[in-house]
């Protein structure tokens, strides 16, 4: 009994507020504080480090992602890309080295914002709860590639169920009750993150600059002598400007 009541909270009770408390957050901070609903850059502060984390750890997540995202949507397609052998461990395969990605990437940001000085000035308690959070949810994946195979077709077999069931509200968690811990703390810390994201910086995929991909090249108009233009290296030869 307190069991199955744990499962129907987790399961059915705690994904639902999840998605409202996402939902009615990102509108309220939108609507409220529009101007911060970015990732709040530190790359003036920190370059370098923020170069080799944000890289691997952005194209690791996307890859991921979508991986998720279209078993997903098309759980037949998926099965059937499944069931040939090859194309299933090349599947695997790719999905747990685009998760070590993430979790280089992830790694390099941690160490970089409690290293830097003038980071982790800028840091705020969400930054670290998030950072972790995210980090953990990157070991379990990793865990269940390894311990738990050919994940892709389990997923497509009862887990899309279970998301669709969700979403038409007709929550059925017959199947993801019967899913090992491990799996169940990786859906719950996906739940998890999804309610957080109207408080961290991860709402900035919502407003993800994809219109860059083909907007026109902005044309940059230099009106002095780009000789003359003091680098970051050299010493200054009049004044110290009052902004810097």
């Amino acid at each position: 009994m307190k069991l199955n009541a744990l499962n129907n909270f987790f399961f059915i009770a705690f994904p639902y507020m999840a998605l409202i408390v996402f939902l009615i957050g990102t509108i309220y901070r939108y609507k409220t504080t529009g101007f911060k609903f970015s990732s709040l850059s530190s790359q003036f502060l920190e370059s370098r480090g923020l170069f080799w984390g944000v890289i691997p750890f952005h194209f690791g997540l996307i890859v991921v992602f979508l991986g998720h995202l279209l078993a997903f949507c098309f759980p037949k397609g998926q099965l059937l890309w499944n069931s040939l052998p090859i194309r299933l461990i090349i599947l695997e395969v790719t999905a747990f080295t685009f998760g070590i990605n993430i979790f280089i990437g992830l790694a390099a940001l941690i160490v970089r914002r409690f290293t830097n000085p003038r980071i982790r000035a800028v840091t705020n308690i969400m930054d670290t709860v998030i950072e972790f959070l995210l980090l953990a949810q990157v070991i379990l994946g990793c865990w269940i590639a390894l311990g738990y195979r050919w994940g892709s077709s389990w997923f497509a077999a009862d887990m899309s169920p279970y998301l669709w069931s969700i979403i038409k509200l007709n929550p059925k968690v017959e199947a993801m009750s019967a899913m090992p811990w491990i799996i169940k703390l990786h859906v719950i810390g996906a739940f998890l993150i999804i309610l957080l994201i109207p408080f961290t910086r991860l709402i900035h995929f919502l407003v993800a600059p994809i219109p860059y991909i083909w907007r026109p090249y902005q044309q940059v108009m230099w009106y002095w002598n780009r000789k003359k233009i003091r680098f970051a290296d050299a010493q200054w030869v009049h004044h110290k400007p009052r902004n810097n």
